[in-house]
């Protein structure tokens, strides 16, 4: 059973008042999930799981030890507390500690559904049976995962502060295969209110995308004209935030840096019309009320109107450069500040190019000028004179998200919606909409389907 905010912070406080160390900050949490998996039309797995976890740092004179462990009795609380202050007085000094926080003040951010927590399990069953009596019909193999979380944990520091949180997020992905093998569809949303996942969606979307993917055709790979969906879009722009590190630009790492130790903040960097944020209050994309650090959390621009009006600091690097703690990035938003177009409408403004439903196995090749390589994957269309003509075998690419994102280069972008990353499993939320892009950089051929 999932622990209450009373329970984790009492234990909390437990485990502080066994610290004999300078400082500390002590962490404990409580998780369950269950999923349900299926493939090749036919369920195939079921499970349920309970944990928690405590996790405590310490500092003695400046040397840090940290231990962790799954038990909560008073016992194993003082134990995991011994071998921290154990480990640091065995350890070099951290020369980047700094004293924990004090109490602050944050503001919850509602993510917490009880709905979601008390998901019946024959609701969901029942949903999948549908969801694989429809992909019968369609003649197409259908796999998914529909899983949900919920957790309920605080982080607490020797000086007196307590961080709360509480999350539940419900998921569903799903692919679906045509049976001769030459054409995918996937899909995958989530919501922390399991009366919002739209698993009729999710279906649709991947059965109706693997119906239109048969037989592709081979095109040379280049530099093309796309369209990325929201999908691709999260798919790519899980390394943007890292762009922005104060650090790494300062220290001449990053593709904000600029010569001399200066940093391009304040540039005109990105289409004029991309607004990117962080907003832990956003009524689709809840999220936590806090930094890591235990920084109280605010609305945060990275990029407004094109411009980078923020970089990220943390404590440490704050206090060298003797700036504040950033409240963010909390979560990633990216919206445009002008009309958006819709999908159909970007297709019908493109005289050549291809659409592009997902991203995957992105990896960085260069973080300095953050270029990224990876496939593209269950679905790839060419567009012909305002039209979809036929769906495309895949690519690999390389492209600099900086590049992508440039004036000059983004001709359209849509209405942005709640989506996750494919490789994250559904783990991660943003707030992302469709782009159209002028040129994208494909580098060969993919066998991938």
């Amino acid at each position: 059973m999932l622990l209450t905010e009373t329970e984790v912070h009492s234990a909390c406080a437990k485990l502080l008042s066994y610290v004999t160390a300078d400082d500390a900050i002590v962490k404990v949490g409580s998780e369950m999930q269950s999923h349900l998996r299926f493939a090749a039309n036919t369920f195939t797995t079921s499970g349920y799981s309970e944990d928690v976890s405590v996790t405590v740092t310490v500092w003695i004179r400046g040397r840090k030890g940290s231990a962790s462990s799954n038990e909560i009795e008073d016992r194993s609380l003082q134990g995991i507390v011994d071998r921290a202050e154990q480990a640091a007085r065995l350890s070099p000094v951290d020369p980047e500690y700094l004293p924990t926080l004090g109490p602050q003040n944050y503001q919850p951010s509602g993510r917490f559904v009880d709905g979601t927590v008390n998901l019946p399990s024959e609701i969901r069953a029942r949903t999948v049976s549908e969801i694989i009596a429809r992909c019968r019909k369609e003649k197409v193999s259908g796999a998914g995962f529909h899983q949900m979380t919920a957790s309920v944990s605080t982080a607490a520091s020797k000086n007196g502060n307590f961080v709360p949180y509480r999350s539940t997020l419900a998921s569903m992905s799903m692919t679906s295969r045509i049976a001769e093998g030459q054409g995918s569809g996937y899909f995958l949303r989530n919501h922390f209110d399991i009366s919002k996942l739209d698993t009729d969606r999710i279906a649709s979307e991947s059965i109706k995308k693997s119906l239109q993917s048969r037989n592709p055709r081979t095109l040379d790979p280049g530099k093309y004209t796309v369209i990325i969906e929201p999908q691709a879009v999260a798919d790519l722009l899980g390394f943007v935030p890292f762009m922005f590190d104060a650090r790494t630009a300062d220290e001449g790492r990053s593709p904000l840096s600029a010569p001399g130790g200066k940093t391009r903040l304040g540039e005109h960097l990105f289409d004029e019309r991309l607004n990117f944020y962080s907003d832990p209050w956003h009524p689709e994309l809840p999220d936590r009320c806090a930094t890591r650090e235990g920084i109280a959390a605010s609305k945060f621009f990275l990029v407004r109107g094109g411009v980078v009006e923020n970089l990220t600091y943390n404590r440490f690097w704050a206090k060298k450069k003797e700036k504040e703690p950033s409240p963010g990035p909390i979560n990633s938003i990216l919206e445009s500040s002008r009309t958006p177009a819709s999908q159909n409408d970007m297709i019908r403004d493109t005289t050549k190019g291809l659409l592009v439903s997902r991203f995957w196995y992105l990896r960085s090749v260069d973080p300095r000028t953050a270029l990224i390589t990876g496939l593209t994957r269950d679905g790839v269309w060419y567009i012909e004179n305002g039209k979809v003509q036929y769906p495309v075998r895949n690519f690999r690419f390389n492209q600099s998200l900086l590049q992508m994102l440039a004036p000059g280069n983004v001709d359209l972008i849509g209405s942005s919606e709640r989506v996750s990353s494919s490789e994250s499993l559904g783990s991660d939320s943003s707030f992302l909409p469709a782009l159209k892009i002028k040129e994208f950089n494909f580098t060969s051929q993919s066998e991938a389907v």
